[in-house]
């Protein structure tokens, strides 16, 4: 008699991100995480304990396979290349993964996880803080300044990331890319960030 698989936290969580990822929030339920595991439901309720509490850990989980290839991506790099690459990956996670981006970053989450991430306003902290540390420490500008400029770039790439997220847009990825790409310079540049080096080189990876 072979023996049964151990059905572990991360086997759950992984079956329920791929049914997020490929057919949305809805699709994420226990008796379709059992089904694609292949085992009964007894698992899936014993580790979370309910829906609302896998929801949770699903977040943290879809937050972390999103997140995670940035740190990669801009390990070594300078500031503002840095902060381009978080930006093109920002919106090809929106291409690329509408539904999990949609769950994570545009969703409210008192509705699908049952729990406020912010507490007050999200325009009360500093958006993209360490982009904003770097590039006001190399370009040796106000913390406050730059911090502006960053803000109004991370709307800007996060609002066409909510477009990009419907296909109904059928704007190319490369040319939002650009369009991302093109705004940050032009933001920045108002502030005294000049970009002395051509980084759309960059989009090429997006294409």
């Amino acid at each position: 008699m072979g023996r049964k698989t151990r059905i572990t936290k991360e086997m759950i969580l992984e079956a329920a991100y791929e049914l997020l990822d490929k057919e949305g929030m809805g699709a994420v339920q226990i008796k379709a995480i059992a089904a694609k595991l292949n085992c009964s439901t007894q698992p899936v309720s014993w580790q979370f304990g309910s829906m609302i509490e896998l929801k949770k850990e699903l977040f943290l989980y879809s937050q972390y396979k999103l997140y995670a290839p940035f740190a990669e991506k801009t390990k070594g790099k300078a500031s503002l290349e840095a902060f381009f690459i978080s930006g093109l990956c920002y919106i090809s996670n929106a291409c690329d993964h509408p539904n999990v981006f949609r769950f994570v970053c545009v969703d409210d989450p008192v509705n699908t996880i049952g729990e406020a991430m912010h507490e007050g306003s999200i325009f009360e902290s500093q958006f993209d803080a360490d982009s904003a540390r770097a590039l006001a420490e190399e370009y040796k500008i106000s913390p406050e300044v730059i911090g502006c400029a960053v803000r109004d770039v991370v709307i800007y790439t996060h609002g066409l990331s909510v477009m990009m997220m419907f296909d109904s847009y059928k704007l190319p990825k490369k040319q939002a890319c650009e369009m991302v790409y093109n705004t940050g310079v032009t933001i920045l540049k108002t502030v005294g960030v000049e970009t002395k080096k051509d980084y759309k080189y960059l989009i090429k990876e997006y294409e």
